[in-house]
Order: structure tokens, then sequence, then C-alpha cells
């Protein structure tokens, strides 16, 4: 296991009663360098949706937690959020919820000249995703996709 992989699995439990208490679930946590920066980001949710006071009052319990078991070596800095409207589909447990919405689909590679999609999530598996593309599905690779989001329409 990478020590970004411990990092964010250690963070998950801790954040998981945390989470319980304030009437949120975890959505995701991530944690990455940006420039000379390090970030523990923690993504939580809830059917209504997040606001403020949710993320401040998780930030603040999680925070606590952070500075007692101190087990993250470098400076970093928390940020709890909601994961957005465009919310990314990282894990299966995010895809299964998505089933059914309309997705956009960026590839690391083009296929017939294009490299985003969007349409219906139909289905995945581990080695697929198949979205409905106006009257047709059409199904990537898992490793040909670079990311996966839920689309905003307005």
């Amino acid at each position: 296991m990478s020590r970004r992989e411990e990092y964010e699995t250690r963070t998950e439990k801790l954040l998981a009663p945390i989470a319980e208490a304030n009437g949120v679930t975890i959505y995701d946590i991530e944690y990455v360098k940006e420039g000379s920066d390090y970030y523990l980001r923690a993504y939580i949710d809830k059917p209504e949706g997040v606001n403020i006071q949710d993320c401040e009052n998780v930030s603040r319990a999680l925070s606590d937690e952070l500075d007692r078991e101190d087990y993250i070596a470098d400076a970093y800095i928390l940020e709890v959020s909601s994961p957005g409207l465009g919310r990314i589909l990282k894990k299966d447990r995010h895809l299964a919820l998505a089933v059914g919405q309309e997705v956009e689909v960026r590839l690391f590679r083009p296929v017939d000249k294009c490299r985003e999609f969007a349409g219906i999530l139909e289905r995945f598996d581990e080695d697929s995703v198949t979205i409905m593309e106006e009257e047709a599905p059409r199904t990537f690779s898992r490793g040909d996709v670079a990311v996966i989001r839920l689309a905003i329409d307005f």
C-alpha cells in the first residue's frame, strides 16, 4: 500500500464516526500534492446536499482527530467539501449510484476522432463502462477512461 493509500484509508476510518454523527456520508478521501503543497481532501454528501455548516463541523472534528493521531508526516492542508454537482465518479460505489443518470466520459486516447462522450450510464463492471448515446449504446474499456463525471444540465 502506498503512503497516499495508507493516509486515505486511515483518514476514512477516522472520518466514519464523525460523518455519522453529523448526518453526512463520506463520498471520497484524497491525499494529493499540488505544486509544493499537500492536500488532504474529504468529500462529504447527504441527500439534500451539504452546506457550509456541515463542512465546518466535520472539518473541525476531523482536524482534532488528525492532530490526535498524527500519522501524516508532511505538512498538509485539510479541506472538507461537497463533491459538487459535476462530481467525478472514481469508485464502483460512485458509478452504482449514477446508473441511469447522464454522465460525461473523457478518454485518454480518441475513439472515432473524439475523446469526450456523453450519455446515460447504463452499466459498468470491472473492465468496462457502457453509456447510451442517443439511440445506441457505447462501451469503453475502463483502462481507456481518464475521467467519468456527472453531467450538469442547466
